[in-house]
């Protein structure tokens, strides 16, 4: 039996730490520790209610979107605002611009690299004029030994994928993603005003408004990411995971519960009765049972956290945020949702599963792929396409609104109330995100997030039971624990983000760890 410790873990947003036990080449044991304290919920008690949108949002740079959204939501709900039809359409294509961002990132700067012998570019013996100018520039850098961030990483093993045409495909493919990044961050600050940290959402719907030509301009640029969405990314997915990477994804390596949830995104209506990404809850891999969310059921455990224990109750209306780092058997700044007890994954995978999009569900039965961390990476370019068709349609239904006098905010729950709660429940690139308030005396009470990534990556439970990641790890092989490529590949599957961070330092020997990257 051996001890592999993956410290920090890299090519992820926030500090992560994995320990896990591989007996006999597989994993049989594993721990996922947060090595970090955000501290923001604190923050906000005693505030203005409608600051906690620009303050949650300085969680992360990249997820910065999310939490305001999330905390618009919660607000909408404890002020009784009524977001009109001009506003919602302009939340959603804001928001969605940030996803179109946010998963081809995902997999060309993140992920791809956990699938590719780079090394095979220099191999290159095709005439595509733009691939040979690939091979140049990545040969160069071989040479010269200044090749990050594609390296230094785990060596490649018999997953990867190393056809000289493909991986210089995908090279040029990772190249042309950034430039898509950096056209999607522009439409998102077309009605977002600013990006990251954007300035619009608000409680009640937003403060941008946009005339025809913003319109057009962010109509003219989607349809430029759709063109790269279906005929670049969703290929490469396909390529990959119904080619080189087919054993791992029939295997369902990085397999969970079996347990998914979303809470429902992207809505399709004013009453907020229909999404793109509908709600709904599985459990224990019964696709033909998918129940509707029941938000009471919700609780986040401290048992195995560097927190003190919730006097309360655990239901994020009641919860806090204490930190205690001397806590007896716990490991891990992240706390551990449960739904009706049960560890639940979030993300794009679950989101497809409770779905269950036709044309989604015949790829995964054509190649018998099952539920794990390539199904993760389909899911994730799957329900792109899906995003950004219904962007065009939204476009055109905001045009039509501002035909008819365009309504973006719901002016008349602009104060706070003296009092009053609000759940703020929607999905997120990661997956599900909520936000909870309480108000009293027009101030902020209390209030708490529940992140995506805490969904994933929670420490086990007062019952014992693993956070989805350290189940989907236990089981998975690692022939060299020298290289434990697959440890990572299943990690970044879940594209996690564990925010921003307080770094600690140990109070008695001052002393910060040193990492091999």
């Amino acid at each position: 039996m051996g001890k592999v410790i993956i410290d920090p873990v890299t090519r992820i947003e926030g500090h992560l730490k994995v320990e896990v036990e591989v007996t006999n080449g597989v994993i049989t044991d594993a721990k996922s520790i947060g090595t970090m304290f955000r501290g923001f919920e604190p923050l906000l008690r005693g505030r203005d209610p409608r600051d906690a949108t620009y303050v949650t949002e300085r969680t992360c740079g990249v997820c910065a979107g999310s939490h305001g959204l999330a905390s618009s939501l919660c607000l909408d709900q404890a002020f009784g605002a009524k977001v009109p039809a001009g506003g919602r359409l302009i939340r959603n294509l804001m928001i969605g611009a940030m996803w179109l961002h946010d998963h081809p990132l995902h997999f060309y700067h993140l992920s791809a690299l956990d699938y590719l012998d780079i090394t095979a570019v220099a191999k290159y013996q095709g005439s595509d004029p733009a691939l040979l100018r690939v091979k140049d520039k990545i040969s160069k850098l071989i040479e010269a030994g200044d090749t990050a961030p594609l390296t230094p990483r785990y060596e490649p093993d018999e997953y990867c994928v190393n056809d000289p045409e493909l991986v210089t495909t995908a090279v040029a493919h990772y190249l042309q993603a950034l430039n898509m990044q950096a056209k999607a961050k522009k439409m998102s600050a077309l009605f977002a005003g600013k990006q990251p940290h954007q300035s619009s959402i608000v409680v009640g719907g937003v403060t941008m408004l946009p005339n025809i030509e913003v319109v057009e301009q962010f109509r003219s640029m989607l349809l430029e990411q759709i063109d790269f969405i279906e005929n670049v990314y969703l290929q490469d997915v396909l390529t990959f995971g119904t080619g080189p990477l087919l054993p791992l994804a029939q295997a369902g390596v990085g397999a969970s519960y079996g347990n998914y949830m979303s809470y429902g995104g992207f809505p399709l209506d004013d009453e907020g009765k229909e999404f793109l990404f509908p709600p709904g809850v599985v459990m224990d891999g019964n696709l033909s049972n998918v129940m509707p969310i029941d938000q009471s059921k919700i609780t986040e455990g401290v048992t195995h956290s560097w927190y003190k224990d919730h006097p309360n109750g655990d239901h994020p209306y009641d919860e806090d945020t204490v930190p205690d780092i001397n806590k007896q058997d716990a490991y891990s700044f992240v706390k551990a949702p449960r739904y009706d007890g049960k560890p639940v994954e979030v993300g794009p995978l679950a989101r497809m599963l409770v779905m269950q999009h036709p044309d989604f569900m015949n790829i995964v039965s054509k190649y018998n792929i099952k539920p794990g961390a390539v199904a993760r990476h389909a899911a994730r370019a799957f329900e792109t396409t899906l995003l950004a068709r219904a962007m065009l349609t939204w476009c055109d239904q905001l045009e039509a609104e501002m035909g008819k006098g365009l309504r973006i905010h719901d002016t008349e729950h602009w104060e706070a109330p003296a009092t009053g709660q609000g759940a703020g429940m929607t999905e997120v690139p990661r997956g599900s995100l909520g936000h909870w308030i309480k108000i009293k005396n027009h101030v902020t009470e209390n209030y708490q997030m529940v992140v995506p990534t805490t969904w994933n990556f929670s420490p086990k439970d007062a019952q014992g039971n693993y956070g989805p990641l350290e189940k989907s790890l236990i089981g998975v092989p690692v022939p060299d624990e020298n290289n434990p490529i697959n440890i990572v590949r299943v990690i970044r599957s879940y594209d996690p983000c564990l925010a921003c961070a307080i770094h600690l330092i140990d109070p008695q020997t001052n002393e910060i760890r040193k990492f091999r990257i």
